[in-house]
């Protein structure tokens, strides 16, 4: 027998768990043990109000602070997050689109103030608004003028932080909202193109820097269950980047041209029944994404087992870590060249995916591009989602403990219903954190704040690029409302598409659907009206559309205006428009506070129409949501989507009896 002669081991990818909660000081004390306990780079999960540019003490961010990410509303909050975390040695990641200018800003001026210069900085800012547009919600201006700002931030990272990627095009949410490969390949190199083209057309990089911003640019993507065609769609993505490099940019270099991407696995199937099944999912995910080797990630990160149930606890990230490290060090994998070359089956498949990805992402680009085109995204998003729902509620799609293999013995993960399963956030922390940012206003030089404020503006209603007077503001104290606030004058707002018109009657629903259609179309008061509304600042949402979809193909008058309500937007329109039943739904964490806020300010405006809930609540936290006033709750092992709607018509109907 002849030895087999293996090439040297391939370096592990970077390990990295996302993370952050409560406090910047609390967020720090996580990352220094992971980072002892072997993770090898950081990723940063910021809450609502920083991403979608609110400090603590606006009415806003109410019972959102801390709850998804941390805090980071100045530079000194940023001081205390990467404390005693060198920053010229660190490789971060965060993930900040709306606001990742001022996030990055803040992460240089903290980076200076030690005596570390801009360009020996490493890490990546996620910085993609379309994918916020389609499906996470938190996005801020127009779409013309946030590309404005991501173009700003690629052309000055070129020049001063060349080690830092500017920009990771994120697919990972366009599967979360129901893309298919062929879209997600697609709509996510749509973006890239965009985004390119426009730095190109700024002039603000010279032609010679060009193909080290297009190596600059990396992506993020999403790694399902089917890991085979996972493995295949990497390929895919590989191959068409460096197509796309050579022909539309003319970028030779080999290295420059490499497809660069971290990875979360996917935390759609992750399951809020039978939890424990999650972790042989995030398993096989990660496989996806690190059994070719030509096709590895670069960095990944994996959820808890229980994310479908709320915050994961150090030790449920620990474990995630250790996933990482046990196929890294354990196995053999690094050992070897790629698995799949010369696989007829692989090799096919990859193929598919190039053709079929070529002609939707050629269907994008004569739509306008992906910035133009974000209407008829949406909607086909929506629709893959539905369509993707529907196969699982008739059984087609199987999810193990779900839809099938139902039975189970009691889980000792999950023993008394989940209490202290789950890491909960202290509310107390919210008031704490407000306290601390009128502090820092009032002890800061507001002059100097004044006339970086001034300049930023000046910058952002001119051609002048945004980042140095950024940093500027983030040196004298500005804080992540008033860089925000600024920016808001001069592009103004944005309101998303919902997607939910073109979605809906695709297909014509389904068989239980059709049939509460017709028994809707019996009532003799007509059709009831559903308002299904997202309170506060949670941008998933997947589920409300979802909801707002099956609702309008069962018949029932719809009113959906999108994410980011007031309790008091929500209780004006139920008035208005005299609704039999109303659907919030929230996944940040924060129905304790807002929920019971909705309600109270219905019933003060006079509607008595029973009120329902869903998203992600754990299951200690229904009866005091019953207790204030809530009809039913749903949560994601509620995916029977027939008899949700059955349900919602038997309270319309009791309500007009009443």
């Amino acid at each position: 027998m002849t030895d087999v002669t293996l090439p040297d081991p391939d370096r592990p990818w970077l390990m990295r768990t996302y993370s952050g909660h409560s406090t910047a000081k609390a967020s720090n004390q996580l990352y220094r043990s992971n980072l002892a306990k072997g993770q090898t780079g950081l990723s940063i999960a910021f809450d609502l109000p920083t991403q979608t540019g609110y400090d603590p003490d606006d009415q806003l961010a109410k019972g959102e602070v801390g709850k998804v990410g941390v805090p980071v509303a100045h530079i000194g909050h940023m001081g205390e997050l990467l404390d005693g975390i060198p920053p010229g040695e660190m490789n971060t990641s965060m993930t900040i689109n709306a606001t990742a200018a001022w996030l990055l800003g803040l992460y240089v001026a903290n980076a200076e103030r030690q005596g570390v210069p801009s360009k020996q900085l490493r890490g990546t800012t996620q910085n993609d608004i379309v994918k916020e547009y389609l499906s996470r919600g938190t996005y801020i201006f127009p779409p013309l003028p946030s590309r404005r700002l991501i173009v700003d931030m690629v052309a000055f990272c070129a020049e001063w932080i060349p080690k830092w990627n500017p920009m990771n095009v994120c697919s990972y949410h366009l599967q979360e909202a129901g893309a298919t490969p062929t879209q997600e390949i697609a709509y996510s190199l749509a973006t890239a193109v965009g985004v390119l083209d426009a730095v190109r057309e700024s002039g603000q990089v010279p032609e010679d820097t060009f193909p080290q911003v297009f190596g600059s640019i990396s992506f993020f993507v999403n790694s399902g269950i089917r890991f085979v065609e996972e493995t295949c769609k990497m390929r895919a993505f590989g191959q068409m980047w460096e197509r796309l490099g050579r022909e539309r940019y003319g970028v030779t270099d080999p290295k420059a041209l490499r497809f660069r991407y971290g990875v979360q696995v996917n935390s759609l199937g992750l399951t809020e029944a039978q939890p424990e099944n999650n972790v042989q999912r995030i398993v096989l995910e990660m496989l996806g994404v690190t059994l070719s080797r030509n096709a590895r990630a670069r960095s990944l990160q994996l959820p808890a087992w229980n994310e479908a149930l709320g915050l994961p606890r150090p030790w449920d990230q620990q474990w995630a870590l250790r996933m990482q490290q046990v196929l890294a060090y354990e196995t053999d994998l690094l050992e070897y060249p790629d698995l799949f070359d010369g696989s007829k089956v692989v090799e096919a498949r990859t193929a598919e995916l190039v053709d079929s990805a070529s002609a939707e992402l050629d269907e994008v680009l004569e739509l306008g591009g992906a910035f133009e085109a974000i209407d008829e995204l949406k909607g086909r998003l929506v629709r893959s989602h539905a369509e993707r729902i529907r196969h699982i509620e008739d059984g087609e799609l199987t999810v193990v403990g779900v839809n099938r293999f139902t039975e189970t013995e009691p889980s000792p993960l999950t023993a008394a219903g989940g209490e202290g399963a789950i890491l909960k956030v202290d509310p107390a922390l919210e008031a704490q954190t407000v306290a601390e940012v009128q502090a820092w206003r009032a002890d800061r030089d507001n002059d100097a704040v004044k006339r970086s404020l001034d300049q930023l503006r000046q910058a952002a209603s001119g051609d002048e690029n945004i980042m140095a007077a950024t940093i500027d503001l983030a040196h004298a104290g500005g804080t992540t409302g008033e860089w925000a606030g600024v920016l808001r004058e001069v592009f103004g707002e944005y309101r998303a598409p919902t997607g939910v018109a073109a979605a809906v009657g695709a297909g014509g629903g389904s068989t239980g659907l059709r049939a509460i259609a017709e028994r809707v179309k019996a009532l003799p008061e007509g059709p009831p009206r559903l308002l299904v509304a997202k309170p506060g600042l949670d941008g998933h949402s997947n589920g409300a559309e979802q909801i707002a979809v099956a609702a309008r193909d069962a018949g029932l008058e719809v009113i959906y205006q999108g994410i980011r309500l007031t309790p008091e937007q929500i209780a004006a329109v139920a008035v208005e428009e005299d609704v039999d039943v109303i659907g919030l739904s929230i996944l940040s964490g924060s129905h304790l506070e807002l929920v019971p806020a909705v309600v109270r300010l219905v019933r003060d405006g006079g509607v008595d129409a029973p009120i329902i809930a869903g998203g992600i609540v754990p299951e200690e936290d229904r009866q005091p949501l019953l207790d204030a006033g809530v009809a039913a709750v749903y949560t994601p092992k509620d995916f029977e989507l027939v008899r949700i709607m059955g349900e919602i018509v038997d309270l319309a109907t009791a309500h007009r009896q009443a």
